[in-house]
């Protein structure tokens, strides 16, 4: 194969969970009888890292909390529905053994915590299969920022070259490639992903993690 290793994003690329963070944050805000506004997101600087996604909540909301104190209640409350709730992506099991059997080394990065990657992976039983976890939970910037991946190559002890980034978002792709990581980009249901774009600026461009392992036995 081409790669030597795969990083994946994890949060709407290896795992269906994006709508639990949505709730998850409404949650937390309707707990402190704040009005969840239109453009919760909309406004999110570049670099979004769990501590950057913390701050950038207390700043918004004027929150009395530290970045640790938000960091732990979001992940108590998240760490549920990973744990009961939270499945792999169709055809994510079928690409993991493929790379597992050609001896690609696998790893994660996310902009999510360690703890609650590992905890997800562990509930769908294939955190054996990862190498390594590199997470925004540490002080690191966040996608488009290519740290998270060169961290995660550094950890498998491959060039980044010799890498391939999988991620649903455009953020992610520019990351990869940021860090001179190619990036496949894969589709995920969520209305602000720009599909034109992600098309355009991805080496490869699936529906699915089956046109993905087709892509990879071309190489």
């Amino acid at each position: 194969m081409k790669y030597k290793a795969v990083i994946f994003d994890l949060d709407g690329t290896l795992i269906d969970s994006m709508g639990i963070w949505l709730k998850v944050d409404i949650e937390y805000l309707r707990k402190r009888n704040i009005l969840i506004p239109d453009d919760l997101f909309q406004d999110v600087p570049e670099g979004n890292s769990f501590n950057e996604i913390c701050q950038y909540f207390k700043d918004k909301f004027n929150l009395p909390d530290t970045i640790e104190e938000i960091g732990s209640e979001w992940t108590e409350m998240v760490a549920h529905h990973y744990k009961t709730e939270i499945p792999l992506k169709p055809g994510a099991q079928k690409l993991i053994d493929f790379l597992k059997i050609n001896k690609v080394k696998m790893g994660i990065g996310t902009s999510n915590s360690k703890y609650l990657a590992e905890t997800v992976l562990e509930a769908n039983e294939v955190l054996q299969y990862f190498d390594t976890i590199a997470a925004g939970c540490v002080e690191i910037k966040g996608k488009p920022y290519p740290d998270i991946f060169l961290q995660a190559a550094a950890e498998l002890d491959v060039a980044p070259h010799q890498c391939l980034v999988i991620e649903d978002t455009l953020h992610g792709i520019r990351a990869a490639h940021n860090g001179g990581i190619d990036a496949f980009a894969i589709f995920d249901d969520n209305k602000t992903h720009d599909i034109t774009a992600l098309k355009n600026e991805a080496e490869f461009y699936a529906e699915n993690f089956e046109e993905i392992l087709i892509q990879l036995r071309k190489n």
